[in-house]
């Protein structure tokens, strides 16, 4: 166990984490991505065992609580909120996410507790987790709330996708330094890796210990995700003359692999292959939308493709259980929630070999793995599996096996007890009636304290200034890409108007 604490039985919830007070931050918040449904799941769990849960993020294009509201009983926790949102700024690739703004840690207190909290818990910490994480960092080690931090999303690889060349590897080297600076402060108790690539990541690159690393895989409910949802209905709806179903669920952008699906889509269609493809998700951005769909343009002539957008509840289950073979080309997940999903669903999954899908899939059993850049190879499995019903037939009942044995219950205790271990351990090294003290910081992000003991020692601070230094100027970097991302986006969507409206004029 991370931080040396002994094994608890994960099929029972802490009774000590009842009426504390958790700060859960996350940079997602609503039915947006796989990060934000895992992240549902654990306050859920929380709060209906009596943990008090205030949940902060950045606001994005839901704004909506999908969380179980429980209001406290007492007057004491009337300062109490469940969720509270922050200003930020939308990327221009997927304005589902934003990048929050400057904000102060004891403003974020003030907002959920009206005091500070007894844990943090950092949902995969990016432009608001680092700002907390650096923050926190300033106070005395005895009186610092606990961090726990979830590393869900591989910001570096995202970099490296969306960005062009220089900046991208640029940024990816940024990313791995200030990741790695801010994970390694004692601040920080555990750390919550989903799978084997990400530990790797963490080991190597950001060169965080080993002991402050945890596993934590995610679940599925099975009963949602289930095989006996599939609909013939609507089967025949997306194949009325009985092709083969191919099925995707993924938001739609470019760092989720599309142009090798388009690829692996076009290869089986010259092979002769009778199918349909059936691809759940969109993007709010419709420059984004557009640009995947020109991919599949050759295909959709061919009534081969069809896109259906967002799909969420009872909707979104019933079209995973109709489907036939799943595909994920994406090589950026650290887990891989939709690939889980589809195994419960009954689903097998041929996916591409690297990131959270390799721990996920059994190769051979549950679904097939091929290698990142092997697109005939991906292409062959699908047509093994096309042309094997027998075989889809097996793999299917092995991946629901499989799917059955990951609870959500079990993954949701596992870090209350990290939580629980965590606050026990802050309350062994702080005084009884010592109240928080806070330093200040650099900047913008200057905490207001009128305790000044204990500075840091010079090294200290000049390691932290240096951090924020390369913080502030990242934001910065990104900051100026994603204005010109943006410009970009409005001159590609008005443009072919502007022209047409000229056309127009001129004929007049």
């Amino acid at each position: 166990m991370a931080g040396g604490h002994i094994p608890h039985d994960l099929d029972g919830f802490p009774p000590s984490l009842r009426g504390k007070r958790i700060l859960l931050c996350t940079e997602s918040l609503g039915p947006v991505n796989g990060v934000s449904r895992t992240t549902k799941m654990l306050v859920d769990q929380l709060r209906s065992h009596g943990a008090l849960v205030s949940v902060v993020a950045p606001y994005n294009h839901t704004k909506v609580n999908t969380f179980n509201p429980i209001r406290p009983s007492s007057d004491v926790d009337r300062l109490y909120h469940e969720e509270v949102r922050l200003k930020g700024y939308p990327l221009p690739f997927n304005p589902e996410l934003s990048v929050a703004y400057p904000v102060r840690v004891s403003e974020i207190y003030r907002r959920t507790f009206g005091r500070p909290p007894d844990v943090i818990y950092l949902a995969s910490p990016a432009s608001l987790g680092f700002q907390v994480m650096l923050q926190v960092r300033q106070h005395t080690d005895e009186l610092r709330v606990p961090l726990i931090c979830n590393f869900q999303t591989d910001l570096a690889g995202y970099c490296t996708v969306l960005f062009p060349w220089p900046l991208g590897k640029i940024a990816n080297r940024i990313f791995g330094f200030v990741q790695g600076n801010l994970f390694r402060d004692n601040s920080v108790k555990t750390i919550f890796y989903p799978s084997t690539f990400v530990r790797t990541y963490l080991n190597k690159v950001a060169n965080v210990p080993t002991d402050k690393l945890e596993v934590l895989t995610r679940g599925v409910d099975t009963e949602d995700f289930n095989p006996t949802k599939k609909s013939l209905a609507l089967r025949n709806e997306w194949a009325p003359n009985g092709e083969l179903i191919l099925f995707t669920c993924s938001r739609i952008a470019g760092e989720k692999g599309f142009g090798f699906l388009a690829k692996a889509a076009t290869e089986l269609d010259k092979k002769g292959l009778n199918f349909k493809l059936v691809i759940v998700g969109g993007n709010r951005n419709p420059v984004v939308f557009q640009e995947v769909k020109n991919m599949f343009q050759p295909l959709l002539e061919k009534d081969k493709v069809i896109f259906l957008g967002f799909k969420v509840g009872e909707d979104l289950m019933t079209h995973f259980a109709s489907a036939d073979i799943f595909l994920h080309c994406s090589i950026t997940e650290t887990f891989g929630l939709v690939v889980l999903e589809a195994m419960a669903s009954g689903v097998p999954v041929i996916a591409r070999d690297e990131g959270g899908p390799s721990d996920i899939i059994e190769h051979g059993k549950t679904g097939f793995l091929t290698a990142p850049d092997d697109l005939n190879g991906f292409v062959s499995k699908v047509l093994l599996l096309a042309r094997e019903p027998t075989l889809r037939e097996q793999f299917s009942l092995e991946a629901r096996t499989f799917a059955c044995d990951a609870t959500w219950e079990q993954i949701s205790n596992k870090v209350a007890w990290q939580m629980s271990d965590a606050i026990e351990q802050f309350g062994r090294n702080k005084e009884l009636g010592v109240l928080m003290a806070q330093r200040p910081i650099f900047g913008r992000l200057h905490l207001n304290t009128s305790v000044r003991r204990g500075f840091l020692s010079t090294i200290t601070r000049l390691k932290i200034a240096f951090t924020l230094f390369i913080i502030t100027g990242l934001w910065a970097v990104v900051g100026g890409y994603l204005i010109f991302a943006k410009i970009g986006h409005l001159v590609k969507t008005y443009a072919p108007r502007i022209s047409t409206l000229r056309k127009i004029i001129g004929r007049s």
